[in-house]
Formats: C-alpha cells, structure tokens, sequence
C-alpha cells in the first residue's frame, strides 16, 4: 500500500507536467501558425507596391536657331544669349534648313539686308526673327509682307526676349514691339484712307468670325487668349488663322492682321 500511495502522486504530477508541455507546444504552433502570414504579407504585397516601368524618359525635341548677322560680333552676342537654353538649339549653318527659326541681326534695313531677308523667307519652311537697330516707316510694311512675324529691338535684345520671339515665330504668331505695332497700324490706316475712294477696291471676303479673329491678333492677344475670348477651342483659332492665310496667300498672322487694317477690316 505504502508503494501505491508514493507512487500515485508521481504518475499525476508527471500527467500534469506533460499536458502543460503539450498545452504549450500547441500555443507554440497556433502563435506560429497566426505569424507566418504577417511576415509573409511585406513580400506579398512588394509587387503592387513597385512603381511601373514606363520606359525611359521622352526628351523635348529642341528648337532649331540659325543665327545670322553681317558681322561675327554681332552674330555671336546674339548666339551667346541663346546657347544653353533648353529649348533652343543654336545651329552653325550659313543657310537655314527647313524647319529651322532664322534670327536675323541687323543695324539698319539697307538694300543689302532686305535683299538678306527676303532670300531667307523665300527658303521653304524658315520662320524669321528680325532684331533690328532702327526701322524707317516705309520698310515696315516690306518687312512684315516678306514673311517676318517677329521683330526686336537691338537695344531689348535680352535672352528672354530673343527666346520669346523666337518661340512666337516657330508658332506662326507675331511678335511686335509696342511702338512699332502702333506705327504699323496707322501706316495701313494711311493707305487705306489712300484707297478708300477707288473703284473696284479688292475685298477680302473675311468671314465674321475671321474678322474677329485677326482683330485680337492686332491687339496682341495670343492663342489661347483669343480662344478664350471667343469661346472657342484653340484648334478652332488655329483653324480659322490657317485658312485666311493659306487663302490669301498670306505668310504669317502679321501679315493678316496688315492686310486686313489696309482693307478697313479691322
């Protein structure tokens, strides 16, 4: 009896010492089991997480800038002001290739340099800058009717002003200095007055909304402002400058707007 009554405690205590073993094992695997999908979920969901691979970065096409002057001085002032522009590409070639922006540099607007620019806006696809030292009223028609959108001042000739104009003239808009832009209005108004009382005076045959247009071109306002202005999509603007100027034969929206004030449109 004395070997049951020791032994019996041992037997319990060594049940009891191994269920608690069992117990613990079990919430070993169990805590396991709940934190195996917590460390997993950082690498599950690492894929998501990564920015997708759009391919390399698109590069701004440059614009082409020939520079032409009678002098290399001259020439290279204005070079120096637009080299590390980003958005210009200044090129070294005598004779500006299609598709290229020419900034022409002069003093005065002799026989020699309007001989000069009316060669270059004969070249297919060349868009003239005209930085100038003076201009006499009776060339200022003559140059905005060779095809010239853009005119500076030499002594306004900034980097930001050259690469204004320059921009302005890739677009096809004008770009005139104030006080000019004044003379060439009253200069078409002289004409005009001139011809009014001719018979059989040309009409352009603007439709309205034409005539709109080219009115807030005169007023210096630029695409989107005009689009704006009228309601109407840039496109619309676009759309409607391109057909007048194709039509008549016109270079560029300077030229319109000329045409149109020595016609009494505008």
């Amino acid at each position: 009896m004395g070997d049951r009554l020791l032994s019996s405690p041992r037997t319990a205590d060594a049940r009891t010492s191994d269920a608690r073993t069992s117990d613990s094992r079990t919430s070993d695997s169990r805590t396991s089991d709940r934190r195996t999908p917590d460390s997993r979920t950082p690498d599950s969901r690492t894929p998501d997480s990564r920015t997708p691979d759009t391919g390399p970065p698109q590069v701004r096409r440059r614009l082409p800038v020939a520079v032409l002057a009678p002098d290399p001085i001259s020439r290279e002032g204005a070079a120096s002001q637009l080299r590390g522009r980003p958005e210009i590409e200044v090129r070294e070639e005598p004779t500006p290739a299609p598709g290229t922006v020419a900034l022409l540099v002069e003093d005065t607007l002799d026989d020699t340099a309007l001989a000069r620019l009316r060669r270059i806006t004969r070249t297919e696809g060349t868009r003239v800058v005209l930085v100038v030292g003076a201009i006499r009223e009776t060339e200022l028609l003559d140059v905005i009717e060779c095809g010239v959108g853009a005119i500076v001042w030499r002594r306004e000739a900034t980097a930001h002003r050259l690469v204004q104009a320059v921009l302005a003239a890739a677009r096809g808009d004008g770009d005139l200095p104030s006080d000019l832009l004044g003379r060439l209005i009253s200069q078409v108004g002289t004409l005009h007055r001139g011809a009014a009382g001719r018979p059989g005076a040309p009409s352009l045959g603007l439709a309205p909304r034409e005539v709109d247009v080219l009115r807030l071109v005169a007023e210096g306002l630029d695409t989107g402002e005009i689009a704006s202005k009228l309601s109407y999509s840039e496109r619309t603007v676009k759309n409607v400058m391109h057909g007048l100027t194709t039509r008549l034969h016109l270079r560029n929206r300077a030229h319109a707007v000329a045409y149109a004030l020595r016609e009494g449109y505008i």
